[in-house]
C-alpha cells in the first residue's frame, strides 16, 4: 500500500521519537472507522515497545483533522445502537489510549481542527498550534453531541467554557484556544517546537516521566485527604528506590549523564 493509500503514517526514529500523521489530506484527515482502527493498532505496536520515549502527532496536508468523515457520519446513521456502540467505543478507546500513553505525547496542530480532533489534542500531555489554527466543537450543528470526547475537552478547557463552545459551536482562533488551555502555545515552526520538546524529555527518565503520568492522574482525580498523602509518599519512596532513580541520583552526584540517555551520532 503506497502512503498515499494509507489512513496514518508512522515512523520510529533511533531516538526513539514515535510520530503518528493524519493521511487523509483530501478529505482534510476526517476519521472514520478505518482511519481510528489503524490508529489503536499503532498505538498499541508502540506501547508494546520499550524503545518509544516520546509521541508525535500531526496531520499531512493544510489540516488537522474535520472530525468524523461525513460518508462514515452517513453509514452509522443506517446502523443498529449496537453496531452505534461498537463504533462509538472504538473512538474512546483511542482517546484513553492517547491519555493513558506512558510516554509524553505531543501534539502539533496546524488549519482546521474539528470536532472529535479537540478529544486528541486535550488527551495529549502537550499541544500547539500554528497561528493558522482554528478549532470547533461543531457537533450540535448536526444534531449530535461530543459525548467521548467530553472528559478530556472539559478536562483541559473547564466545564464553564466547555459550556459555551460546545452549546455554540463557535469557531476558537488559535489565540482563543491558547487562553483556554487547549493549546499550550502558538508558534508557525512547530517542527523547532516539537524538536526542544523532544530534546528535553530525552534527557529525563522513562519510568519517571510514566510515573509522573500517572501521578497526575490519580492526585487530579482524588480529594486531599489521608488516602491521597499516603498514595503519593508511597509512589515518591518506590520510586527512589527503583533501578531508574538510584541510576539519576548517582548520575546527578557524580556529574554524568545518566544511562537513558543516548549518546548522538
Amino acid at each position: 500500500m503506497s502512503d498515499s493509500e494509507k489512513t496514518i503514517l508512522h515512523t520510529l526514529d533511533k531516538r526513539g521519537v514515535a510520530r503518528l500523521t493524519f493521511n487523509r489530506p483530501e478529505k482534510r484527515n476526517a476519521f472514520d472507522d478505518r482511519m481510528i482502527d489503524a490508529i489503536n493498532h499503532q498505538l498499541d505496536q508502540w506501547l508494546a515497545d520499550k524503545n518509544v520515549r516520546v509521541l508525535i502527532i500531526d496531520a499531512a496536508g493544510g489540516n488537522f483533522s474535520a472530525g468524523a468523515d461525513l460518508g462514515w457520519m452517513k453509514r452509522t446513521a443506517s446502523l443498529s445502537i449496537e453496531d452505534n456502540l461498537s463504533d462509538a467505543k472504538a473512538l474512546a478507546s483511542l482517546m484513553q489510549r492517547i491519555d493513558t500513553f506512558p510516554c509524553p505525547v505531543i501534539s502539533l496542530v496546524n488549519g482546521a481542527a474539528y470536532g472529535g480532533s479537540l478529544g486528541i489534542i486535550a488527551a495529549s500531555d502537550m499541544a500547539f498550534c500554528a497561528s493558522d489554527a482554528c478549532f470547533c466543537l461543531s457537533e450540535v450543528k448536526i444534531g449530535l453531541i461530543p459525548a467521548v470526547i467530553s472528559p478530556y475537552v472539559i478536562r483541559a478547557i473547564g466545564e464553564r467554557s466547555a459550556r459555551r463552545y460546545m452549546l455554540t459551536a463557535e469557531v476558537i482562533h488559535a489565540s482563543q484556544a491558547c487562553q483556554l488551555g487547549l493549546v499550550h502555545a502558538i508558534d508557525d515552526d512547530l517542527e523547532a517546537v516539537a524538536e526542544n520538546l523532544i530534546t528535553r524529555v530525552l534527557s529525563n527518565g522513562p519510568s519517571a516521566m510514566a510515573a509522573c503520568k500517572s501521578l497526575i492522574e490519580t492526585v487530579s482525580s482524588q480529594a486531599l485527604d489521608e488516602q491521597l498523602i499516603a498514595d503519593t509518599s508511597d509512589r515518591i519512596a518506590r520510586i527512589r528506590t527503583s533501578d531508574e532513580g538510584q541510576e539519576g541520583l548517582q548520575a546527578f552526584l557524580e556529574k554524568r549523564r545518566p544511562a537513558w540517555i543516548k549518546e548522538q551520532p
